[in-house]
């Protein structure tokens, strides 16, 4: 792949079209947090597991704090032992973060845990376990395949609005829900 004619899909939502249709990817909205020549990194947005925040935080030690209801989501098939957060940027810096966009920010340092186990923490944040992660030229020859339908992001689809509700909140930006999806459908 030539890197001049290279489009990155960072800060997009990737929906796993109907013929991706087992397996963890199954339905799954996936926000790209990179993209770029050598491969792309995500997190499953939509895909809660059976383990809520304060299991993590009790796992971590945290006794002293404040209760966290808030589910664990399943983010990806790779690296499913290690959680990464998700959340919307503050003036505050983490030890290991990477800036996905303006308003938006990855995780994968203790110090934010610790911020959030005691009301500290960034006040819109998402708590997974895994990535789901490509190759280089791995995800452009799944969105050629169809395997992949592409949009932008919207911080109100991943911060505040229900896990069930959000792949059809996303599709909604091009007012389509996921039942109109055929197996044939392309990129937006």
């Amino acid at each position: 792949m030539d890197t001049n004619d290279f489009q990155s899909l960072q800060d997009h939502f990737l929906v796993a079209l109907p013929s991706l249709c087992e397996g963890i990817f199954a339905h799954s909205l996936i926000y790209l947090c990179e993209h770029n020549p050598e491969g792309a990194m995500g997190i499953i947005i939509n895909r809660p597991l059976d383990m809520q925040v304060d299991e993590i935080l009790e796992q971590l030690e945290y006794d002293d704090c404040a209760p966290h209801a808030e589910p664990v989501f399943a983010g990806g098939p790779v690296h499913t032992d290690r959680g990464f957060v998700l959340h919307r940027r503050d003036q505050r810096h983490w030890e290991s973060s990477i800036e996905v966009s303006r308003d938006i920010a990855l995780t994968t340092s203790l110090d934010i845990l610790d911020a959030i186990a005691h009301q500290q923490g960034p006040s819109h944040n998402l708590i997974a376990l895994g990535y789901a992660g490509w190759g280089p030229g791995q995800l452009e020859q799944e969105l050629q395949d169809n395997t992949w339908l592409t949009l932008p992001a919207s911080q109100q689809v991943i911060f505040d609005t229900p896990a069930d509700q959000r792949l059809d909140a996303a599709l909604s930006s091009l007012g389509i829900s996921f039942a109109q999806l055929g197996s044939d459908s392309g990129h937006a």
